[in-house]
């Protein structure tokens, strides 16, 4: 499906305003899956309306960027979210959001991301070397695809997008996080192998998205 678009509120400056609120209500009453937080800014007014999402939309929704910004000081509203919340945090936007130092959560990553999951009720992967995948009930996985190269601005919202397209198939929130990490890294590893780690662009993942799907790659 190609990208379609709709207009919505804008403060003065730009970004999304709160008054976006009720048409993003009616957008999404007939969508399967939201995705939140790529290029949404960090505006109050849209800091704003990323909480009211996270905490009123009933469908399963991606949480990253800006919109995981947001929830620093209020991770009380995802344990009551009326549908599930996945997130995808890099290690400075966990540390944000916990109000921690950076290190503290690469000091032990994977109970770093456990414990999350469990007090908030959440699908939550830690991206990184060999990102840590958990879920609520505190299983964890850790995944063996990607490389360094990844690590350029854009590849997370690629993620975003890929875990917001397996739960909108339907695919429960952990089988869709597993799977959108573990393909996300591959289609790096297959940009890699075309362009270095060095020239590795967000687009090259994007590119490589059909072949890491593609049984022939795996």
């Amino acid at each position: 499906v190609e990208h379609m678009t709709h207009a919505l509120s804008e403060t003065a400056a730009g970004a999304l305003a709160k008054a976006a609120l009720g048409p993003i209500r009616e957008l999404t009453a007939t969508m399967d899956a939201v995705a939140l937080g790529p290029g949404l800014s960090l505006h109050p007014e849209a800091q704003a309306l990323a909480r009211a999402l996270v905490a009123d939309l009933p469908r399963p929704m991606v949480v990253d960027a800006d919109a995981l910004s947001a929830l620093a000081g209020h991770l009380d509203i995802l344990a009551g979210a009326p549908g599930p919340r996945v997130l995808t945090p890099h290690p400075g936007e966990m540390a944000r959001m916990l109000g921690v130092p950076v290190a503290e959560i690469q000091a032990d990553r994977l109970e770093a991301t456990r414990a999350f999951a469990v007090e908030h009720r959440v699908w939550l992967v830690l991206k990184g070397a060999r990102s840590v995948v958990a879920a609520p009930d505190g299983q964890v996985w850790i995944n063996p695809t990607g490389n360094p190269g990844m690590a350029k601005g854009g590849s997370g919202d690629v993620l975003t997008g890929m875990a917001g397209a397996f739960l909108a198939r339907g695919l429960t929130p952990a089988a869709a996080l597993q799977t959108a990490v573990y393909f996300h890294g591959l289609a790096g590893d297959l940009g890699r192998a075309e362009r270095g780690e060095e020239g590795l662009l967000a687009s090259d993942i994007v590119e490589a998205i059909p072949r890491a799907l593609s049984p022939a790659s795996r």
